[in-house]
């Protein structure tokens, strides 16, 4: 069977132009039979262009659709710097075999942004904010540390510093960086709090410098955080237990986790900061108890929790098969340890809670059916004894964990 040629080009171009293009580079653009890409990078390459030009539509795939349907003439796909790079070039992978695609990128504004502030790479957090809400930021400001933000556009540095400031990160000194690589190149700096610039280019990156203020609200890296960081009506997971809990649950880079009955989503929440490429489904009858959860998904940085406002068992049908899943309540209902077991892939962790004596029925059952172990959680607070003082215990909690042959 003849081998289909690589007939998709995937090329980066700066602000410099074909001019920075490397011969090989420009010989497959002036040679496409069809170049795709943003108006301003047709622009930048007008002049090597000798097909058919094509802007791309909204929404981006009926680009592709129309880019599948020239194979196997030639085609060059123009992208900002390294089209694998928070890009275009994921998208069209999906779409297309790679042994059908020569992708040659140029440098992306994270590598020029680095080479002109001299920050290593190994030590320096990236984030695209095209497309993304601020609030994916949240869990990055760590004091002392550099990120550097790939911005929507023109008005993302004043809200980036007024995001940070009201975070209370104000001293942190922001970097913006403009049309890196060409000749409109300019590189600004001032504080969060101070900022003041109007005059922002479209294309633009801010790198940030943390620095916290006082009363900055640091997210922790650790599992259990603070009861206070989060928006409750007393309906959530305590943060010793949900330290246990997480621990249970075990995450991994890239998993999905249902988290059923979810309250605050707190249990939902910590799983999400421990990897970007983690995913959550909240389950939550209530309608206020869901909307809080939002909130607090938004408050710590993950505001791509998925929330589902229903009742478990019915209220799983549709969702992706997941890694992992945490019953905070409702496993004593008809149904729904069955229906979380069977929505887990092989492999995968089941973690239900008890604090009634019908739900540790229900635990016990399920430790029969499924194995697993029970544990008993008790955890005590100092409390205030009129003028004296005394532990004070919380309600004793049995967990039941389970691991999916």
């Amino acid at each position: 069977m003849q081998e289909t040629p690589r007939w998709l080009a995937i090329l980066g171009i700066g602000e410099e132009g074909v001019e920075a293009m490397s011969p090989a580079a420009r010989g497959l653009l002036a040679g496409a039979a069809l170049v795709v890409g943003g108006a301003r990078h047709l622009g930048l390459a007008r002049g090597l262009i000798r097909g058919e030009q094509m802007a791309w539509p909204s929404p981006l795939r009926g680009g592709i659709s129309h880019i599948l349907r020239q194979r196997p003439r030639p085609v060059v796909v123009l992208a900002s710097g390294d089209p694998f790079c928070d890009g275009i070039g994921s998208l069209l992978a999906d779409a297309i075999p790679m042994a059908e695609i020569i992708c040659l990128p140029a440098p992306s504004a994270f590598s020029l942004a680095l080479a002109r502030l001299g920050w290593p790479m190994r030590q320096t957090a990236t984030l695209s904010l095209c497309g993304r809400a601020m609030a994916a930021l949240a869990p990055l400001l760590q004091p002392k540390r550099r990120v550097l933000c790939l911005s929507a556009d023109e008005t993302t540095p004043a809200a980036l510093a007024a995001y940070i400031t009201a975070r209370g990160f104000g001293p942190s000194k922001l970097h913006v960086m403009e049309a890196l690589g060409g000749p409109r190149e300019r590189v600004r700096t001032c504080s969060a709090e101070a900022f003041a610039l109007t005059d922002c280019q479209r294309l633009n990156l801010v790198a940030l410098e943390v620095e916290a203020g006082p009363n900055a609200r640091i997210i922790p890296l650790s599992s259990g955080l603070e009861d206070d960081l989060f928006e409750h009506d007393g309906q959530i997971t305590k943060r010793e237990v949900r330290a246990v809990t997480l621990s249970s649950l075990a995450p991994r880079a890239g998993e999905v986790l249902w988290d059923i009955g979810c309250g605050a989503g707190s249990i939902a929440i910590e799983w999400l900061l421990r990897h970007p490429e983690n995913r959550a489904w909240g389950i939550e009858p209530e309608p206020e108890r869901a909307a809080r959860a939002a909130r607090n998904a938004i408050s710590l940085g993950v505001p791509g929790l998925e929330l589902v406002q229903g009742r478990a068992p019915e209220a799983l049908a549709g969702l992706p098969l997941a890694d992992a899943v945490f019953i905070g309540g409702g496993a004593h209902c008809p149904g729904v340890i069955e229906a979380a077991w069977a929505g887990l892939r092989p492999g995968g962790r089941l973690v239900a809670n008890a604090v009634v004596i019908e739900t540790e029925a229900a635990l016990f059952a399920a430790r029969e059916r499924y194995g697993g172990t029970l544990t008993r959680l008790a955890v005590a607070r100092l409390d205030e004894i009129g003028a004296l003082h005394g532990f004070r215990p919380n309600m004793t909690v049995t967990q039941w964990s389970a691991q999916k042959p």
